[in-house]
């Protein structure tokens, strides 16, 4: 319930608890428009001293997400993504992980939002990451922070996993 108006859904709340990662896509494109909208929430996100030191690179060419694919063990779906986006960090930044982690939170919240399921690959100090980089012909000044798959889920109906109970991880005002 949004409290500032009562008896009206909280559309935020809803995105955030139903999120889950999606690893298999059908054969169908993500609209750029849905990109470029996605890609404005992960460019907002809370960044230190306002120094937003990312850049995003969309890449739907399956030639290329093939490459990634086999470059990133872990990311070998990302081979049938609609489309990959990768997020570069600035290398020297102080808060660099903290604030693409951020980035891609929000990206993937929007993409699910839109009705498009994601999932998130690691990218930071991984050994693929400087191939990634160069594949994508990105300056050396920025480090590959996360790797995003994303396309129109081919399940049939999701299972949200299980999480933990609050009672069993939040603390007042000490651990005990």
């Amino acid at each position: 319930m949004n409290t500032r108006n009562p008896g009206i859904a909280n559309f935020g709340i809803t995105v955030i608890q139903s999120r889950h990662s999606v690893r298999k896509f059908k054969d169908a494109e993500v609209p750029q428009e849905f990109v470029r909208k996605a890609l404005e929430c992960a460019s907002k996100a809370s960044t230190a001293r306002n120094v937003q030191p990312w850049i995003f690179v969309v890449v739907k060419e399956k030639e290329t997400l093939a490459k990634i694919a086999e470059l990133a063990p872990n990311g070998a779906f990302i081979a049938g993504a609609g489309v990959g986006i990768l997020v570069f960090g600035e290398a020297d930044h102080q808060y660099v992980v903290e604030d693409c982690s951020a980035a891609t939170q929000n990206l993937l919240l929007a993409l699910h939002a839109y009705g498009y399921g994601g999932c998130w690959i690691a990218g930071n100090g991984k050994d693929y990451a400087e191939a990634v980089r160069e594949l994508v012909a990105v300056p050396d000044k920025y480090k590959l922070m996360s790797i995003v798959a994303a396309g129109v889920p081919d399940v049939g109906g999701i299972t949200l996993a299980e999480k933990k109970k609050l009672e069993d991880i939040v603390f007042n005002e000490k651990y005990e």
